[in-house]
């Protein structure tokens, strides 16, 4: 078990692999997320030689931090980096930080049999450009309807899924830890579909090309930083759910019950995405985000991801 004191030690232990770089990250209140919070909170990024800044922005606003400069880099799904860079905003992936197991859902209200029976209705999900809206899109043409078969209503993941607990609109897209809002008043509906249904949800971690190209051993750092944070969670859990939790105002316990519906991925699980399970994916999603109108082309993978800092 890692001890207060321990983590102490370690901030203060060994060389800095990368001096006092200064970098500024994007995130949301999202589980698959916490990893890097707990990298800050626990001392590692510094450790690394990061001076890291953690900046909590809507995913829909994301990549205008990007593009101003706020941001070097940011945490988002996969197809968001799609999504940015087709519109201008130059980002690249550089190692995968998670997995969605059921931590994405749509949910409706008891009587609604299917997703089909939604034709008509009011559906709450973040903006075009967003991971629900996508997940929602997905879902929609799985079962024979399209965009323009509902209702979409535009609210962030929280807000969606309080507004539907309130009796609001026919239907949510959401995400834990406020999926669990869901999951917790039954009475108020249930959740139809999820990421068990749909295996669609997977986040990285990227970086502006500039910022990658004028600091590789940060880069590393930043890596290394995430990947020593996954070893607290597995050797000082209760611990490091705390402090996870903490951030999204959750008990070490509740953030324990959001974490168990998505998968973290380590170093060789992130090595086998970026050889071949990226470009799986982009080949569907790709195509779906054109249909849509997101983007207007579809980018060679080879542009979305640098995998150089892993050599």
């Amino acid at each position: 078990m890692i001890s207060s004191a321990t983590i102490g030690l370690l901030m203060l232990a060994g060389p800095a692999a990368a001096q006092s770089t200064d970098v500024a990250i994007g995130i949301s209140g999202w589980t698959g997320f916490a990893p890097l919070t707990l990298a800050k909170e626990a001392g590692l990024f510094e450790k690394n030689g990061l001076n890291v800044e953690i900046k909590k922005i809507p995913q829909k606003d994301r990549h205008l931090a990007v593009a101003s400069g706020a941001i070097q880099c940011a945490a988002t799904t996969v197809e968001t980096f799609m999504i940015w860079n087709a519109n201008g905003v130059p980002i690249k992936q550089l190692f995968q930080l998670d997995m969605s197991y059921g931590a994405d859902g749509m949910v409706v209200r008891n009587e609604t049999g299917s997703i089909a029976d939604l034709k008509g209705k009011t559906i709450a999900a973040s903006a075009p450009g967003t991971s629900p809206y996508f997940v929602l899109a997905w879902m929609l043409d799985a079962n024979g309807l399209s965009l323009d078969d509902v209702n979409v209503v535009n609210l962030e993941p929280s807000a969606a899924a309080q507004a539907f607990v309130a009796g609001q609109n026919d239907a949510a897209m959401t995400y834990e830890p406020y999926l669990s809002t869901v999951r917790d008043n039954p009475s108020a509906g249930k959740i139809i579909a999820t990421t068990l249904d749909y295996p669609i949800v997977m986040d990285t971690f990227g970086c502006t090309p500039d910022f990658i190209e004028a600091n590789p051993e940060a880069v590393k750092a930043l890596a290394k930083s995430y990947y020593e944070a996954l070893e607290m969670i597995e050797t000082d859990q209760a611990k490091a759910y705390e402090i996870m939790g903490a951030d999204v105002k959750q008990s070490g316990e509740d953030f324990g019950k959001s974490a168990s519906f998505l998968k973290w991925q380590d170093a060789e699980a992130n090595k086998a995405f970026m050889e071949k399970g990226i470009e799986e994916f982009y080949a569907k999603a790709g195509p779906l985000l054109e249909k849509i109108g997101i983007i207007k082309s579809i980018p060679e993978t080879s542009t979305l991801i640098d995998t150089s800092w892993m050599n």
